[in-house]
């Protein structure tokens, strides 16, 4: 597994090199708190149901609020056959510090 720390991220992002899929697996409430514009939001404990419908043909970056879950939901994937994940390290709240600071907090 690959991590990104968010300002890696953020320069991937920017440079738009490479598409990627912004997995968010924290709860609804969360995501509609804050998120990184382009997620996709699926709760932790919906992606064993709903792999399907994740795309392994991008690489997946996984968010969630720390970095914890998202660690979590990416060795899942993993063990279930998709070849690129990524990390992000420290979560939205990192990236509120690190990116945007305009982003909301909780």
């Amino acid at each position: 597994m690959l991590h990104f720390t968010p300002t890696q991220l953020a320069e991937h992002l920017e440079s738009g090199e490479q598409a990627l899929t912004l997995l968010d697996v924290r709860e609804t409430w969360e995501f509609e708190t804050c998120h990184i514009d382009g997620s996709v939001l699926i709760p932790m404990g919906e992606i064993p149901s709903k792999l399907t419908q994740i795309d392994n043909e991008l690489p997946i970056v996984v968010i969630c609020h720390h970095g914890r879950r998202s660690f979590n939901v990416a060795t899942f994937l993993e063990g279930n056959g998709f070849k690129n994940v990524i990390n992000l390290t420290g979560g939205v709240d990192a990236w509120a510090k690190e990116v945007d600071s305009a982003m909301a907090t909780y």
